[in-house]
């Protein structure tokens, strides 16, 4: 079949050259061009050998590639709904990198028009593809673990002077930076809660505006979900976890981003599993090469997107309450 063209704004985002790697080494992609306004990122990206070899554009340039289809959006997360909107207003599909920015309306109308016109607007939240979360999600909805009561989560790690400040920028701290991949998990999980407390602080020594220690409790008729982030957590990686309690069972990935095994206890046998603990093996797979391949399968039109924009728009006003931000502009 033919590649699909597709071109990336931005190379900001700290998943810009791991998606744009994934991208050429792809059989389904042709990636035509990057763009990158400004000359000080663009200087810093021409060193990196996943940026090199491909021509720098314009978005105009871009947008005009004859056969493009496809953008990926890349930028720092106050720059990403700006781009998304250029693109769709374009009619082009478009892969917007988390969290989907500042403007829970803007989100809005980006969404209303890619449906308009049939555009999948694919998000960056990491897991989506994670084998052991599609697992997890599948023994939920085959009613294994009973009726879910408590979710709990994890996502941090240690964020360096350079990164604290640029997170810094934003009121929403590492919840909105980190967390959000995990709320991602929680609302697909058990849909939009229905309130959401966050907790914020800044626990670090560093004189900066970074929050830097996060809790949000997002409250549900029959259940509690807790989300933690932090950016201070040595080793934090290897702590991230998920965990599902329901009446009939247990769910636990530990480290959530590379796990092996799924640690799942059930009150009675299920399936082709047993009745008490036991692990159960997960197969890793490199990320957003998962994210990549259904894209592309959704362009081609062999598929549905697996998102629905009710469940990104979700998503993104519960991450917003999650950080404590507006959810009113």
């Amino acid at each position: 079949m033919p590649k699909i063209k597709i071109g990336q704004i931005g190379t900001a985002h700290g998943h810009a050259s791991g998606k744009l790697e994934v991208y050429r080494k792809s059989s389904d992609y042709e990636v035509v061009g990057l763009v990158e306004p400004d000359e000080k990122l663009r200087r810093a990206a021409e060193k990196q050998p996943t940026f090199q070899g491909l021509p720098w554009l314009t978005v105009e340039q871009l947008l005009n590639v004859p056969g493009l289809q496809a953008v990926a959006v890349e930028t720092e997360p106050r720059h990403l709904l700006a781009h998304a909107e250029t693109c769709v207003d374009a009619g082009k599909h478009v892969h917007l990198d988390k969290p989907a920015g500042e403007s829970l309306m803007q989100f809005r109308r980006i969404l209303d028009t890619a449906t308009r016109q049939h555009l999948c607007l694919q998000m960056g939240y990491m897991f989506r593809y994670h084998t052991g979360v599609v697992l997890m999600k599948d023994l939920v909805r085959k009613g294994f673990l009973g009726e879910v009561f408590e979710v709990h989560t994890v996502m941090s790690k240690v964020v360096d002077p350079a990164n604290r400040l640029k997170h810094g920028e934003y009121s929403g701290g590492m919840m909105f930076e980190l967390g959000c991949h995990v709320i991602d998990i929680v609302v697909d999980l058990l849909g939009q809660p229905e309130t959401v407390t966050p907790f914020k602080q800044h626990a670090g020594p560093q004189p900066d505006a970074l929050n830097d220690n996060m809790l949000a409790v997002l409250s549900y008729p029959r259940a509690l979900a807790t989300v933690k982030s932090s950016g201070l957590e040595v080793d934090g990686g290897a702590r991230r976890h998920f965990v599902v309690c329901g009446t009939e069972g247990t769910l636990q990935i530990e480290p959530l981003d590379a796990t092996k095994l799924m640690r799942l206890t059930l009150s009675k046998e299920r399936g082709k599993y047993k009745k008490g603990r036991q692990d159960v093996p997960v197969e890793p797979l490199e990320r957003y090469v998962g994210d990549a391949a259904d894209f592309a399968k959704v362009i081609r039109g062999e598929k549905t997107h697996d998102w629905s924009p009710m469940h990104d728009l979700a998503v993104q006003e519960t991450v917003l309450k999650a950080s404590g931000c507006p959810t009113d502009r």
